[in-house]
């Protein structure tokens, strides 16, 4: 490992959350909306009444070896190959990389010091429970609760789980903002996405949800908004027709060049910020994590737009909002140059996204790709500026 002058901070790595994750603490009457099932030998996870292949092995008793799909995000695959023939052979997970002691140790061989962990299977969830408030709560009730038990939301000021939460309920939303504060979280997901309800869906922007949004700035945490399924391969089938369920490891030209990863995040900062979010919550803090940066030359295009053709309608420029209140872990393959003439480098963050196959076999394989950053520059991306949202740092 590089030998680096500043304890390293990774804003993406990840567990892959065993079964009783979700089932340890579910109330009974819930079991029916979420349960594992043997299809032809294999388990699968039945969600919201059906067999969901969104994850093709939601045990993930193997899984691709960490860098597997580098090259295909890196658009460098000349022989053509899909993602599963990238992949190569699966390998089975340490049982060490599912507890809180085994990833301390992990964080040391990597040259870690600390890291935001994230769950797998969770991004499953939202898409296929919709507008069903009570039971998407109570999934992630359970998975936080599991998190707490097994790894604690603040391991040694180096671990930090952070806790799902839905805001189809706002009150609900709320009540499981505190539970998680109550047992020292320092930061929270939601998921990119409208907010589904009864009647459609609704942008998580609108004053209806600031309740959690004032909650979590008045607490000094941060809100991540993690890569998901947003539902947004919808798009794929007003051109495709219906089709069956999106697979999170298959692609194809079409879906590859509309960007739906992209779409969903610049819609939802979009949706924070035209909707006032930030205006009536001035302390509060985004991140976002695991949706590369590709997207923001764009967003900045179109909000710079809107800002000149309606002006009256911000409280200022919303491209300051942005680099006011939100920071970006970019991908590798991102233009990390071009990025930082569009935020400030104190809003770009480190992201391996470790141990998933998209990610960096070696997290800080990702210092080689910040050729033009001053050593000041990198001790902010990889270190201070994750600390600083970590530690509650004002704006």
């Amino acid at each position: 490992m590089p030998s680096l002058p500043f304890n390293v901070y990774d804003a993406d790595n990840h567990i892959y959350e065993p079964e009783e994750a979700f089932l340890r603490n579910l109330p009974e009457k819930f079991k029916r909306d979420f349960f594992y099932v043997d299809v032809s030998g294999r388990k699968k996870l039945v969600i919201g009444g059906m067999v969901s292949e969104f994850i093709p092995n939601p045990t993930f008793e193997v899984i691709a070896a960490p860098g597997a799909h580098i090259p295909w995000y890196r658009a460098d695959n000349p022989e053509g190959l899909s993602l599963r023939q990238l992949a190569g052979k699966p390998i089975r997970q340490p049982e060490g990389w599912r507890t809180a002691e085994g990833r301390l140790k992990m964080l040391d061989q990597h040259g870690l010091h600390a890291a935001l962990v994230f769950p797998t299977l969770a991004s499953v969830i939202e898409e296929r429970i919709g507008a069903k408030a009570a039971t998407a709560d109570a999934l992630f009730h359970s998975l936080n609760c599991w998190f707490d038990e097994e790894w604690g939301f603040n391991r040694d000021n180096r671990l930090y789980p952070v806790p799902f939460i839905s805001l189809v309920d706002v009150d609900m939303a709320v009540r499981e903002l505190e539970f998680v504060l109550a047992r020292g979280a320092r930061a929270v997901n939601i998921r990119p996405a409208p907010v589904p309800n009864v009647a459609g869906s609704r942008s998580f922007g609108y004053p209806e949800y600031d309740p959690f949004w004032a909650r979590a700035a008045e607490a000094g945490i941060f809100v991540c908004l993690h890569a998901s399924d947003s539902g947004y391969d919808k798009i794929t089938q007003w051109w495709t027709g219906p089709q069956q369920e999106f697979r999170a490891f298959e692609h194809n030209t079409f879906r590859g060049v509309v960007d739906l990863l992209g779409r969903a995040i610049s819609d939802s900062i979009s949706a924070l910020i035209c909707h006032g979010v930030f205006a009536r919550n001035p302390k509060l803090r985004v991140v976002s994590v695991e949706n590369g940066a590709s997207w923001l030359p764009f967003l900045f295009q179109r909000l710079g737009r809107a800002y000149g053709q309606m002006p009256k309608e911000f409280k200022e420029d919303p491209r300051d909002t942005f680099r006011k209140h939100i920071s970006v872990a970019p991908f590798i393959e991102d233009d990390l140059e071009e990025l930082r003439h569009l935020i400030p480098v104190e809003r770009i963050l480190f992201g391996s996204d470790w141990p998933h196959a998209e990610g960096l076999p070696e997290p800080l394989d990702f210092l080689t790709e910040f050729k033009n950053y001053s050593p000041a520059d990198l001790e902010k991306v990889f270190s201070t500026n994750l600390k600083d949202l970590l530690d509650g740092k004002p704006i």
